[in-house]
């Protein structure tokens, strides 16, 4: 488990056409679902699109244009549902849910990346893909995960060195 995370990335090149099996897709769904939530509130709904016809129309809504060869998406959705003390823990619900997903697609051999700010940003991209796939209104799209098989080999980002980032027993303290 430990070499799947180490060896997770994002992935932004194009995709081979092969369709994803939907069970695959159904099990990545299980993975994100199954992810932590505050005060099990499950604030986290998702959307697997396999079909050609509905993902030309959600990546034509993408601009600047992004996954365009992905047989399928993983369309991640959050209410805003309050728990404890009125904190909404919406945002750490649906981004464990976000990569347990990750893990998952790569686990299953496949290649995706967490396209959020993206599509969030002030032009509405994801209240057009939500509209496109009748996402009622007390939901919101913060997310769209490609899944496919990299047509490129995966590259791996640079990393800023361990004792740059992590310590023990206090900041900045070598091991």
């Amino acid at each position: 488990m430990i070499n799947l995370i180490l060896n997770r990335h994002s992935y932004r090149g194009a995709y081979l056409p092969t369709p994803v099996p939907r069970q695959h897709l159904k099990t990545i769904l299980e993975a994100g679902l199954a992810a932590p939530s505050g005060c099990n509130k499950q604030t986290t709904s998702l959307i697997a699109i396999d079909d050609p016809v509905l993902l030309e129309q959600l990546k034509a809504e993408i601009d600047p244009p992004i996954a365009r060869t992905a047989p399928a998406f993983i369309a991640v959705l959050t209410q805003k549902i309050y728990a404890y003390r009125d904190k909404c823990f919406q945002v750490q619900d649906y981004s464990a849910a976000i990569e347990n997903m990750l893990l998952a697609i790569k686990a299953l051999g496949y290649e995706s990346c967490w396209y959020e700010g993206h599509i969030t940003d002030e032009d509405d991209i994801a209240g057009k893909l939500a509209r496109i796939l009748d996402v009622p209104p007390e939901y919101r799209l913060v997310c769209i995960l490609p899944v496919g098989i990299a047509a490129e080999k995966p590259g791996a980002p640079s990393k800023k060195p361990f004792e740059e980032r992590a310590w023990f027993n206090g900041f900045g303290k070598p091991e």
